[in-house]
């Protein structure tokens, strides 16, 4: 089969690699779509201690179920399914006690095993959840990345008419402003340095955007302050626009090399939760029934590549010209509902 396999950090390439055999307990996916995220970019750059080469990477995936392996008795191939990357190992104390997605011996396909930026895949039969007929393309890629979302949402405090302010307008940004909207925020602001950004996410999710939070004209602040960019710069400014007894959620992944300045008194004094949200937790079938419930974020997949066209992807990725990037191991590249950012 084809796929992108990264033979050392900074080093991949579109090639044939041999077909995967699924093991006991697995089933082979034949992809349809896996998007493209930061965790991909690290990867491919080595900036990813857990990532072992040479690999396929990829883990936002779904595709129909081609082959099952011993003992393995469903779904059925030609079954649509998404695909749960993260593989906690259920023996360690945070499995133990229910907190997998904190697991000691963290495991994922696409980061430490084989992914789906290929033809096929082998995956743990458990890790597959079937998906309706009905449902997008584009939403069916969307399913990884929405439970991350709903994780964060689960999170937060949840209280219904509190004013929430979003930062960065890139693809996890708009899908955590469209989930809090659908929980009863009052409001919903982002803010995002890059102008071009602002247009999409204003008619997208947010009722009201600018290039920085002093612009929004909320002296007194936010209930919930979202941080979905994991940009140091933006982490302090968001702490300082929480409102008294309100919440910071550190959802955007930040470099692990680097700290955020803040000012513990503030914290203290005017009552601040501050929490992180860490990938996916009981979040993978919620993510499924709210997208059948009608949740739309197919405006969100600006480009579909073929394998052929990983590295346009990248570059397009890099520039941060488009939204979510999807690779289709069948298709053409095209771009899905317009290139903007």
């Amino acid at each position: 089969m084809r796929a992108v396999l990264v033979t050392a950090p900074g080093r991949y390439e579109v090639t044939e690699v041999p077909d995967p055999a699924p093991g006991p307990g697995e089933l082979i996916v034949e992809v349809s779509s896996c998007g493209l995220c930061g965790t991909d970019m690290h990867i491919l750059g080595g900036e990813l201690p857990s990532a072992a080469y040479p690999l396929v990477p990829g883990h936002e995936l779904t595709g129909r179920v081609a082959a099952l392996g011993p003992g393995v008795t469903g779904p059925r191939p030609g079954t649509r399914v998404a695909v749960d990357p993260n593989l906690p190992c259920g023996a360690c104390h945070y499995c133990r006690i229910g907190r997998g997605n904190l697991c000691d011996n963290y495991s994922a396909v696409g980061v430490t095993r084989d992914g789906g930026f290929a033809e096929l895949v082998a995956v743990p039969a458990h890790s597959a959840y079937v998906l309706p007929e009905n449902l997008s393309d584009a939403a069916a890629g969307l399913v990884e990345p929405l439970s991350c979302a709903v994780h964060g949402l689960n999170r937060l405090p949840r209280r219904p008419g509190e004013h929430y302010l979003v930062y960065g307008a890139g693809t996890m940004g708009l899908m955590m402003a469209a989930v809090v909207r659908g929980a009863g925020a009052a409001s919903v602001s982002m803010v995002d340095p890059n102008a071009d950004r602002l247009p999409f996410a204003r008619s997208f999710a947010a009722d009201a955007v600018a290039g920085t939070a002093g612009e929004l004209g909320r002296p007194q602040g936010f209930e919930v302050v979202i941080d979905a960019t994991g940009v140091i710069a933006a982490i302090e400014d968001g702490l300082g626009h929480v409102r008294k007894g309100g919440t910071f959620l550190q959802f955007g992944v930040a470099d692990p090399a680097r700290t955020a300045s803040f000012s513990p008194f503030a914290v203290y004094n005017r009552e601040i939760d501050i929490i992180g949200s860490m990938a996916v937790h009981n979040s993978f079938r919620p993510a499924i029934d709210l997208l059948v419930a009608g949740l739309d974020l197919d405006p969100l997949v600006s480009h579909v590549h073929g394998l052929d066209g990983f590295e346009e992807a990248v570059g397009v990725f890099r520039a941060g010209t488009g939204r979510k990037i999807h690779i289709s191991p069948a298709a053409g590249t095209r771009a899905a509902g317009g290139t903007g950012a």
